[in-house]
């Protein structure tokens, strides 16, 4: 609170004339210390924190190692192999020893034009959505929580799946472009294979090499 306090009494100067009374105010800060430190406290416990940015990896459940238990095949699935000095292929169905293993690298022109080719049935109705939702007012949140309900109901329906397999030759370089176009191609299912590859892709990559 402010307190006006008075210094130099009232007397006489020379010639009999009265010396005007001096004020200093003092201003009791106490009580504005006390409420910046409770709106400091109310805003750090109501405030969210923002959370780390970590990309999504989905892993397969393992199965027992067990000699008449196999793990299910992805009879349209698109399966991607990564290997060394950075090269990459892929090939569409289950995998027999006729599978024809078909090179692309990690360009514009490779791996994303075969992801947005396996995934055009999901990218044009996000498109859709993604038009509706350019016209929805910004104070609008009903409009737009059901439009992300809408965009999850279409992953979540989505039936391409995406198997990502490496042998010890692929580097984590390769690992994170891949998931990198997973993220712009909107690839809504892809699991990595902690196993790697199998025998049977091990040697048609060989092959490929001939």
């Amino acid at each position: 609170m402010a307190q006006i306090q008075e210094s130099g009494g009232g007397g006489h100067g020379k010639g009999g004339k009265k010396r005007a009374k001096k004020s200093s105010t003092h201003v009791d800060m106490t009580p504005m210390v006390d409420l910046a430190f409770l709106l400091l406290t109310f805003f750090v416990l109501t405030s969210t924190f923002s959370k780390p940015k970590v990309l999504r990896m989905i892993f397969p459940e393992k199965l027992d190692k067990i000699d008449n238990v196999k793990a299910p095949e992805v009879k349209d699935g698109l399966t991607l192999l990564l290997t060394d000095k950075d090269k990459i292929y892929y090939y569409r169905g289950s995998l027999k020893p006729t599978t024809e293993l078909i090179p692309i690298d990690y360009t514009r022109t490779g791996l994303r034009k075969v992801l947005v080719d396996y995934n055009s049935d999901m990218l044009l109705k996000l498109q859709d959505i993604q038009k509706r939702m350019n016209k929805v007012d910004e104070k609008d949140t009903a409009a737009k929580r059901k439009l992300d309900d809408e965009v999850l109901q279409v992953q979540t329906a989505s039936k391409q799946i995406v198997l990502v397999k490496n042998d010890e030759g692929a580097t984590y370089r390769n690992m994170i472009d891949v998931m990198d176009e997973f993220m712009i191609t909107q690839i809504a299912k892809y699991f990595v294979i902690d196993e790697g590859m199998a025998k049977l892709e091990k040697d048609l990559i060989k092959k490929q090499g001939n």
